[in-house]
């Protein structure tokens, strides 16, 4: 039997997140993911006190949620209660960056289910965390009515929970990115001395992407960094170089005077211009501000902001982990950092090929690191 405190993990993805209430040396009882190969990394960076703790699956579906269940079960018959539900529901409903909205009510409507669990499980302090607009988005409630989710959150939670709400940028609290979006805390009723607001991180000083990642070695095209494997050039096409090698700090392809340089494809043999769809495609970005919102496309010119501020390629796996917070040790795949570096090149390019993209989605939809730390550090200030 140890002190340390305890927590469940609803939508959890890789886990990126939640490995800040690892580092505050909290226990993970269960954490459930529908995506099992995202689970994996989880297991790859031993979230879990047991082994069943990691649950694959829909959390809709009764027998997921009994697999959580039995896990605080054994967890209750040697420890305490459940100190820390943490929930991040899936946002594709949700988000201004998801062009193709359907069935969002059904989509939105997953936190449903991490406020049903909440009111089963009853735990000390309970942590939401989503997309800007996800208080005012419509889910359907427990009762079948259709409301905004702060509405659902509020009839179902209030009675039990002292409830504060904040929309904030990570990027103003310790996160070296832009990422605004809604925290919800509760705090049980009836636990003195106790705040929510006392449990939200703490406001800090802007970092850039020159504090950040300006100390890792420029790369040319195609290179894998002899010290760090996931410090790599992801490769495309290479006329699109003509794109973007001369773009300034802030400029976007689209912006060019010369046609030949302004990002096109042949159809039929005659030139068709993209599309522009947002001025922040094919951007390159800027020194000396904090990086961009990481996306799930990271891997492509073409997204939001992914052009690295000198070198002519997309920001590498390592400066997207820098970016996010996203400690050095945090495991990608079972083999250790030496172990894989220590891989000749074509082994190398194996791995990246067969984990790159699973890695930069999972970086693209977590929630930065430090930003968990300090909510569970806060935590630990009053409940042990």
């Amino acid at each position: 039997m140890n002190n340390n405190l305890s927590y469940v993990s609803l939508f959890s993805s890789a886990g990126v997140g939640c490995y800040g209430f690892l580092q505050e040396k909290y226990d993970c009882v269960a954490t459930c993911e529908l995506i099992p190969r995202r689970l994996k990394v989880q297991e790859f960076n031993k979230v879990c006190t047991e082994v069943s703790g990691y649950i694959p699956g829909d959390l809709t579906a009764d027998e997921i949620k009994e697999k959580i269940f039995n896990e605080i079960k054994k967890w209750n018959h040697k420890h305490t209660d459940i100190d820390v539900i943490i929930a991040t529901p899936p946002c594709q409903g949700i988000s201004v960056a998801n062009l193709k909205k359907k069935n969002e009510l059904a989509r939105n409507s997953l936190v449903v289910e991490s406020i049903k669990l909440t009111l089963q499980i009853k735990p000390k302090v309970f942590v939401y965390e989503n997309v800007r607009g996800f208080l005012k988005a419509v889910c359907t409630d427990i009762n079948g009515q259709d409301k905004p989710i702060r509405d659902a959150i509020d009839n179902n939670l209030s009675k039990y929970y002292n409830i504060s709400y904040e929309i904030i940028n990570f990027k103003d609290y310790g996160s070296p990115s832009s990422r605004t979006r809604t925290l919800v805390i509760g705090v049980r009723k009836g636990l003195i001395n106790v705040l929510p607001k006392d449990l939200f991180p703490s406001r800090q000083k802007e970092i850039t992407v020159r504090e950040t990642i300006g100390d890792l070695q420029a790369l040319n095209f195609g290179e894998i960094s002899d010290t760090d494997i996931y410090h790599n050039f992801r490769v495309y096409p290479e006329y699109m170089i003509d794109w973007i090698e001369d773009l300034k700090e802030g400029e976007s392809a689209f912006s060019h005077n010369d046609p030949e340089k302004i990002p096109h494809r042949f159809v039929n043999g005659v030139k068709v211009f993209n599309k522009k769809k947002s001025g922040d495609k094919y951007k390159r970005w800027f020194w000396d501000r904090p990086g961009p919102c990481i996306h799930t496309r990271n891997d492509q010119l073409a997204s939001q902001n992914t052009i690295h501020p000198r070198d002519n390629r997309v920001f590498s796996i390592r400066e997207l982990m820098r970016l996010m917070s996203i400690p050095e040790e945090f495991y990608w795949t079972a083999e250790t950092l030496d172990e894989l570096n220590s891989l000749p090149i074509d082994k190398k390019r194996s791995i990246l090929k067969k984990n790159e993209m699973n890695i930069r989605q999972c970086i693209g939809e977590a929630v930065p690191t430090i930003i968990f730390r300090q909510i569970a550090y806060n935590i630990k200030k009053y409940f042990l």
